[in-house]
This record gives C-alpha cells, structure tokens and sequence, in this order.
C-alpha cells in the first residue's frame, strides 16, 4: 500500500508553519484516532475497528480485539484517522481503495467489532497456553478422523483467547460428514468447534514457509485473495512449462505469474502477429517471432535475412525502401554463430503420409517396382497392398489361391504351420506354403 505525507502533519513539522495554524487545525492535529486496523487469525484476516480515546497504541502493538469470532489478540496495522499524526496512517478512502483494488467482496476484511485493550502480559500468556491447546485439539482429531474412517487431512487448528470457540481446518477431496467428530471435540475441549474446509493454497498459507526465491511465501505474507492461474500465464510470459519449476508449495502454479500477466497481455497486444507482411528500413518481410518486454520484432526479409526491428520503426511494405535500394553494409550484420541453421528433418521424424501411401502402393509410378509391371497387373492378392501386407495373406491363405479371411483358408494355414513346426523339428527342408513334402513321413 502507498504511503502518502499528510498535508496536516507536514504543516504541523515545521517550526515555521506551526504559528500560523489555527486552533481548530492544532485540535485535529493532535486528534486520536477513532478506528484501529487490525490482523488478527492463523489466516491473518484484516479488521477495522472502533476503539475509545484513551488507547495509544503504535503500529505493530498488540491489542486485544472482539472480532465475529470472538476475543483474540491482534496485531495492529495502521490507524484510520487522516490527522493521527503517524507517518504510516492512511486515510480510510485508501484503505477501501487498496482493499477494492486487492479482491474487492472476496477480501478477508471486517469492521463488526471493538479494540478493548492493549495486550498485557496475562493475555500474551494466556495467547501462549491457547497456542498449546490448538495443537492439542489438532492432534486428537487427526486420532478421531482415523477413528471413524474420514477421507480428510488435518492441517491446522487455532482457539480464541478466551477458548470459547476452536477452529479445524482440513483439506478433503470430497465431502466429509464430520458431525460426530465435531460434537465429540466439542465435549472434550469444551467449547464451539467449527470445521473449515480448505483447498491447496489455503493449506500452503496455514502451513508454508519460504518459496524458492527466498522470501515468505507470497498467501503466507500479504496476499489474502487467491486466485487461480492457468497455464496461459506461463506461455504468455515465455517461462518454462516444466511443471516442477513453476508450482509453489501448494503444488499449483506459482500465484507471481499473475502479477505481471496484464503487462504482459498489454505489450503483446501491441505487436504485430506473426506471418504478418511489414516494412522495414532494409526492405519489406514477414514477421517471424517479436520478444514482449524489450519490443523488438523479428522480420524474415525477401532475400531470406532475418533481422531485429524496434516496433517503433515498422513500416508500410507497399511504401518501404526495397531490398536492392538499400546499402545493407551500413547495418550490422549477425556473426556465423548468430545465423539461424535452416531447419533438418530429425533423425527418426516420420514422412509425410503422402510418401507413406506411396511407400505401401510399392513406390512411386514409374518407378523401379513398376517397370515389369502391366497396367492392369496388381502387385498382390488384395489388389494394390504393399508388400508386408502381401506376406501376410499369404501365410493365412490356403495353397491353391483361396481368398484370405474364409474359414477354409483360415484352416489350411493352420495345418500348414503345423506341418512347417514338424520339419523343423525332424530336421527336414521346407516345401510349398501350406502343403507337406512329398518325402515327409505322415503326421503322428
């Protein structure tokens, strides 16, 4: 959020001015605040409330709150008075203006209730046993959810100072029916147990740390409203699409590639779409690729060069200089190592599936295959299948041309295996295709 001076306590800062203010402007200026905001939850949700006069609180104080949920500790944020005389006060137009801005309705805030007090040393002792007593109430329900066989994760859990309410959040694939589990925590503890469902990224915020760039976590830290990321960001802003290396701790993609996805998409906008025809000062080409940040386009000129062109210095290409009007020594020209390979065929890429066809129909017409070949002559059985194909049918057909697929030649080609496997193993030398040797002795 943006700090901005305050008008009042700039006046109110130098010795010069200070004179001339009247006595309602000095009134205003030493005014106390009327509204606190406030942090407070294991979620770290925003509240602003009303507080009396005689509480001096600085930022970052802890005070005792009674929030929706009831009594808790809460750090405080900053004050609401334009006139508190703080250098990190905001006025409560900005501060509705930064909460619109960050999430609007979706945004964790909440102004029913009322500061009570600073925190003293009771109540951060108090704070610390009901810390103690969270992690208790977690671990017996992680013990009962086994006990009555719910498909549920429990991540977290947190009491009010006053433990009159305890809190379980759990991530859970599906629905889960958790009366029996809540009443029995309930009769336990004694107190309102509330059971919250929450997703990965709520997960990550109650129990992550660091990120990989080395800072807090961006949920864990300031950001309340999470939205989803889609694979789009990550193409657009040309990062990788290895899925490990753009996922934060939540396992989803990194929440960052949202921030800089408008800038990206307003930059993009502006260049020109590739196979596009533009002018350039060395000549008329077609746009091959453009890089977002820096706005440079790559151009693919007639003559088959590919060079850098700022946006700025595209042209019209019925209008711009032609490729032999214009000295191209005068313009940098790439190093061997920076020209761009004409592109290979890789080794083991298929064919196209015009030469597969032609590769089945025994090769192209006219060709070696079809030399001795008469118009009207097939090169197999099935009238026009290669030659693997042919092999096949052959092997299911019957010895005097029967057609392949009828049950008869199904038949003889198995009695011809058969009589094939017999020979070998007798040590005898092969016959025709699908008839016994004259000089093989008959079957067992």
């Amino acid at each position: 959020m943006s700090i901005f001076p305050l008008p009042m306590f700039e006046d109110d800062a130098d010795p010069a001015r200070r004179d001339a203010m009247t006595l309602e402007e000095q009134l205003a200026a030493t005014q106390a605040p009327s509204t606190l905001v406030v942090r407070f939850g294991r979620t770290k949700m925003i509240g602003e409330y009303e507080c009396n006069s005689s509480i001096r609180a600085g930022c970052g104080s802890k005070l005792v709150v009674r929030t929706h949920r009831g009594i808790e500790l809460a750090t405080l944020l900053t004050t609401t008075c334009p006139n508190s005389g703080c250098p990190t006060s905001v006025s409560r137009k900005e501060m509705l203006g930064y909460i619109d801005a960050s999430g609007g309705k979706d945004y964790p805030f909440y102004d029913r209730g009322r500061v009570l007090r600073i925190a003293e040393s009771e109540d951060m002792r108090t704070f610390d046993e009901r810390a103690g007593d969270a992690r208790r109430l977690a671990s017996r329900c992680r013990e009962l959810s086994k006990f009555y066989n719910l498909e549920m994760k429990v991540v977290d859990a947190e009491m009010t100072l006053e433990a009159e309410r305890g809190i379980v959040f759990f991530h859970s694939e599906s629905r889960v029916d958790f009366r029996e589990l809540a009443q029995e925590l309930g009769s336990e503890f004694r107190c309102r147990i509330d059971m919250r469902q929450v997703g990965s990224r709520d997960e990550a915020r109650l129990v992550a740390d660091y990120e990989r760039c080395g800072q807090h976590c961006c949920c864990k830290s300031f950001l309340k409203v999470l939205k989803p990321v889609s694979m789009r960001s990550a193409k657009q802003q040309k990062a990788t699409l290895d899925p490990l290396k753009i996922s934060g701790r939540c396992g989803r993609l990194m929440c960052c590639l949202r921030y800089e996805d408008q800038t990206y998409k307003e930059l993009k906008a502006k260049l020109p779409h590739r196979k596009t025809r533009v002018g350039t000062m060395q000549g008329p080409g077609i746009v091959v690729d453009g890089q977002i940040l820096t706005q440079l386009v790559r151009v693919r000129l007639d003559d088959g060069r590919d060079i850098a062109v700022p946006l700025e210095e595209l042209m019209d290409p019925d209008s711009c200089p032609a490729i032999g009007e214009v000295d191209v020594s005068a313009f940098p020209q790439p190093d061997e190592d920076d020209r761009i390979p004409p592109a290979k065929d890789k080794p083991g890429q298929r064919q196209g599936k015009g030469k597969r066809r032609r590769r089945r129909k025994g090769g192209k017409p006219g060709g070696p295959q079809h030399a001795d070949r008469s118009p009207g002559e097939s090169t197999g059985g099935s009238g026009g299948s290669g030659g693997k194909k042919r092999r096949r049918r052959r092997r299911k057909g019957s010895g005097d041309g029967g057609a392949p697929g009828t049950a008869q030649a199904s038949a003889d080609g198995g009695q011809g295996k058969k009589r094939r496997r017999r020979r070998r193993r007798r040590g005898g030398k092969g016959g025709g295709d699908g008839a016994a040797s004259p000089s093989s002795p008959p079957a067992d």
